[in-house]
């Protein structure tokens, strides 16, 4: 998972929930309801915090720090037909150059560090919070996508889990997911913005999608001294 970027862009998440006596009705696949989009300005890194409600039959929402072997493995080693790993200094012509996404270095691969720099593809189901950004432009919204250059990263990220037992049970109540940045301001300024958010539970079942409404910083700025 990757934190920081050349802004010094990172998230942490807060969840909030709350487990009642639902109705046997609930989804087996995930439901969320669009809450509240809040940008608030601190002297330190600012936060754009995004607030949804979800409803679930199993409670099966959410994972643990040692959630990481497939399917939640962050990366997928790409390896050749004789079934080697592949280097930078051996990649064939169709690999990308070096960045950050693409490529690891040194990284542990059944308990033993490889001592290079390796070809990987990204596995979405590390994750279980997907959020996306458009910004308006001549009246049409256009993807902000923070993984191309110069940002190489992502704000998807990981929520603990709503349940500490494998029981299943109905749940309901509300994700606060806080994404923590330097760079608000320079990059959207007074741009019109729109975010996207779906979550996943560990079935990998995705909810449906949600949307923020169009909104510039200023409007849903609050300043905390």
């Amino acid at each position: 998972m990757r934190f920081k970027s050349q802004l010094g862009l990172f998230f942490l998440l807060v969840v909030s929930f709350a487990c009642v006596n639902p109705p046997e009705n609930f989804p087996t696949v995930p439901q969320i309801t669009f809450e509240s989009l809040e940008y608030v300005s601190t002297a330190g890194p600012d936060s754009l915090i995004v607030d949804v409600k979800f409803q679930d039959a199993e409670g099966d929402l959410g994972l643990s720090a040692t959630d990481i072997n497939p399917p939640f493995n962050a990366v997928d080693y790409q390896r050749d037909a004789a079934g080697n790993l592949i280097t930078y200094s051996k990649r064939p012509a169709g690999a990308p150059s070096y960045n950050p996404v693409d490529w690891v270095i040194d990284p542990i691969i059944n308990n033993q560090v490889v001592k290079d720099t390796i070809w990987v593809k990204q596995n979405p189901n590390q994750y279980n919070i997907f959020v996306r950004f458009y910004i308006k432009r001549n009246g049409k919204f256009t993807e902000f996508k923070w993984s191309d250059p110069p940002f190489f990263t992502t704000f998807n990220g990981r929520f603990p889990r709503i349940l500490t037992t494998e029981e299943g049970q109905a749940v309901e109540g509300n994700i606060r997911y806080r994404m923590l940045s330097s760079g608000w301001q320079s990059i959207f300024r007074t741009d019109t913005i729109r975010i996207d958010v779906e979550v996943q539970d560990r079935q990998l079942n995705r909810s449906n999608q949600v949307s923020s409404p169009e909104v510039t910083l200023k409007q849903i700025t609050r300043i905390v001294p």
